[in-house]
């Protein structure tokens, strides 16, 4: 049974830093993609960012480029989001989930396999 579990999340001050996790199980990350989403409350889910399996290529949105950090460390089955210079705005629930499509691309619809979500909460 496929699971992702994400966890790092917490209440941060504006300009500070997360790192989040995303293990997985019941799958190889080796033959997979991971993406990066989060969800504000009233707002539609955002594709964060994704890290292909075939070549570790990353892909960004633009609202965290420079900003966030994607990586992944195969022997833990693992994928972080290092998460720099946090602002209010990215207030949210944070998601991780897999594709088998190469190379991913930050479309939902092509996610399957979520994971519960980690609240990340940017306040003073």
């Amino acid at each position: 049974q496929v699971q992702l579990v994400e966890s790092g999340g917490g209440l941060v001050q504006p300009g500070g830093s997360l790192r989040l996790s995303c293990e997985a199980s019941g799958i190889t990350l080796d033959y997979y993609a991971i993406g990066w989403f989060r969800q504000a409350p009233g707002k539609e889910r955002e594709g964060l960012s994704c890290i292909s399996s075939s070549d570790d290529s990353t892909l960004y949105a633009d609202s965290v480029k420079g900003r966030f950090t994607i990586s992944r460390d195969i022997a833990k089955n693992t994928v972080y989001l290092r998460m720099n210079s946090l602002k209010p705005e990215d207030t949210a629930v944070y998601y991780c989930a897999i594709t088998a499509i190469m190379p991913p691309l930050l479309d939902i619809d092509e996610y399957n396999h979520w994971g519960q979500g980690t609240q990340v909460t940017v306040s003073s």
